[in-house]
């Protein structure tokens, strides 16, 4: 298995160090991994600030509020089953979608929660990428403690613990 991840910066306010996107590859990697897909793919992510994130979430769910990840599913997926087309690959890498997040946000997060910059972006990534994967904490409970579950012990394999 292979994860091209298409990184973009579309903020200013915050530096982007190499380690901050290779914490992010490796959590998503990490996802994949963990849920048992062993197809390549690809995820476009994005660095934001919470201006712009802002702007994106009242444009696409009418939430007029900066958030700290947005994630955006290009394949039909429930609870990790993915349903793959002929249009969903191209060069034989299945496209997932993209994951937007705030890195004003993660920075503001990181600092309330008490760890590292690099614990928070690599659970955004994680929680985004579920998501990406069919999983949405906000169904019921029951989904919230299952997708929770998995994104600690996702960041606990690669050594993001708090």
């Amino acid at each position: 298995m292979m994860l091209e991840v298409y990184f973009e910066n579309s903020q200013e306010k915050l530096p982007v160090c190499d380690e901050y996107i290779k914490t992010c590859e490796d959590s998503l990697t990490a996802c994949l991994k963990y849920e048992g897909h062993d197809f390549d793919a690809e995820v476009n992510l994005i660095f934001t600030d919470d201006e712009e994130i802002r702007d994106i979430n009242l444009e696409t769910r009418e939430i007029d509020r900066a958030t700290d990840v947005l994630s955006f599913p290009m394949l039909d997926a429930f609870k990790g089953e993915l349903n793959i087309s002929e249009g969903d690959t191209v060069d034989g890498k299945v496209i997932l979608g993209d994951i937007v997040i705030s890195l004003e946000r993660a920075k503001a997060q990181a600092e309330e929660y008490g760890h590292s910059i690099y614990r928070e972006l690599g659970f955004l990534a994680v929680h985004s990428m579920l998501h990406l994967l069919g999983y949405d904490h906000e169904i019921s409970e029951e989904d919230e403690k299952e997708m929770f579950k998995k994104q600690e012990e996702i960041l606990e394999n690669i050594g993001l613990t708090r």
